[in-house]
């Protein structure tokens, strides 16, 4: 391991001073530099670790209320630890208090910074706690509640999974620049073609819009990891405004934004929203158009007033971006269920999405609708997103 690159162990050392202090020192044993850093609340004045929680988070995170400490000091370590300049890895480990704490922080880190979380939440739904990032979580098994037989073999392994993350020589990267693409199983065929197109001048990284897919890509956008995006399929702004599973955060295309990274994207799979088993449906839907995708996907055709929610929603993020945009409308279908004899085709609720979007979306030289007669699967229409990623990328604000 390099100079002065080390390994964070991070944790509640009021409670889990000796499971903290066994891992780091299996990692010290591996030659490893190693910084304990203390979280817990109840004794700021007597830890071992090497950087106090009162270090961590002043006087704020010790009220004598654990649900109000364990917020404060969640904030604290998510404002300190990814402002350290030789960090090479973390490991976290505790119950769901200790987790709550920590893994805020670990989804701040940029993707690629190694990330071990050892919890005792680690089997349930675990989508919280790891966000849109590359972190690693292993079920503790036993309570962290002391040394045994098997709580000694899961931390060991857990600190030989971080130093060997820190270890390991990471791969050079591609010299070509980093494109993200979002796809959706009924726009496949669009975001293949676009893909190989550019392939041989752009790093394609694509990402599943189920709704962490976009968080994803739009993480790697804030850690400038992503050059510029070709976001074809933003069907999870549809989920957003009705209620769908895979749903994006208000905070869709914020990343854009804050960056100003150039954006190509289109209106893909915006007719549908996403449920599981048809019998999870809610009650409210009964009687929609729906298509059973498989035996956990049931997709519902969208209307036309919630077109035009998903619609206004997409504009005005978009009219926030700094960056070049071009916002390319298939208007001969937005997904492989919305075509002629299919069972999304719905040209109303089509017309409501495009004609909000033209009247909602302010143009100007480097903000642009771009309109294709094409489905969205055909040929060319994944050409029109070539050529406008071109574009944006090479002439932005000009004219083709």
């Amino acid at each position: 391991m390099a100079g002065t690159d080390r390994a964070y162990v991070v944790g509640t050392f009021d409670t889990k001073g000796e499971e903290l202090r066994y891992v780091a020192g299996l990692l010290r044993d591996a030659g490893h530099a190693v910084t304990t850093v203390d979280v817990g609340t109840s004794d700021p004045d007597g830890s071992t670790a090497d950087v106090t929680s009162r270090e961590v988070a002043g006087d704020d995170a010790f009220t004598g209320d654990r649900g109000s400490s364990v917020a404060a000091m969640s904030a604290a370590l998510e404002r300190w630890l990814p402002a350290r300049d030789d960090l090479a890895g973390v490991l976290a480990l505790g119950g769901s208090g200790g987790t709550a704490i920590t893994t805020p922080a670990l989804q701040r880190l940029a993707v690629g910074v190694p990330k071990v979380v050892v919890s005792t939440v680690a089997s349930g739904n675990v989508a919280p706690y790891v966000g849109a990032v590359d972190m690693t979580l292993m079920y503790s098994v036993t309570d962290v509640a002391g040394l045994n037989r098997i709580s000694r073999r899961v931390l060991a392994n857990a600190a030989h999974a971080l130093g060997g993350m820190i270890a390991a020589e990471t791969p050079p990267a591609q010299d070509r620049p980093a494109l993200g693409l979002t796809m959706f199983g009924v726009t496949t065929p669009c975001v293949t073609a676009v893909a190989e197109a550019v392939g041989d001048r752009w790093d394609c990284l694509v990402f599943h819009a189920t709704g962490t897919g976009g968080r994803a890509m739009e993480k790697l956008v804030d850690d400038r990891l992503v050059e510029a995006v070709v976001d074809v399929s933003t069907t999870e702004i549809a989920d957003l405004v009705v209620g769908g599973v895979m749903a994006a955060t208000e905070d869709r295309l914020g990343a854009v934004a804050r960056t100003g990274v150039p954006w190509v994207g289109s209106v893909g799979a915006l007719d549908m929203v996403n449920f599981g088993a048809p019998d999870t449906v809610p009650e409210q839907f009964r009687g929609r158009t729906f298509y059973e995708h498989n035996a956990q996907v049931t997709l519902m055709r969208t209307t036309p007033e919630e077109n035009r929610a998903a619609g206004e929603f997409l504009a005005r993020q978009l009219n926030t971006c700094p960056g070049p945009v071009r916002l390319v409308l298939p208007t001969g279908g937005v997904s492989a269920l919305d075509a002629p004899g299919m069972p999304f085709a719905d040209a109303e609720a089509d017309a409501a999405l495009f004609d909000t979007l033209r009247r909602e979306f302010r143009e100007s030289d480097d903000h642009r609708i771009v309109e294709s007669p094409h489905h969205v699967n055909d040929p060319e229409f994944a050409a029109t997103l070539v050529a406008a990623l071109a574009e944006v990328t090479e002439n932005p604000g000009g004219r083709p």
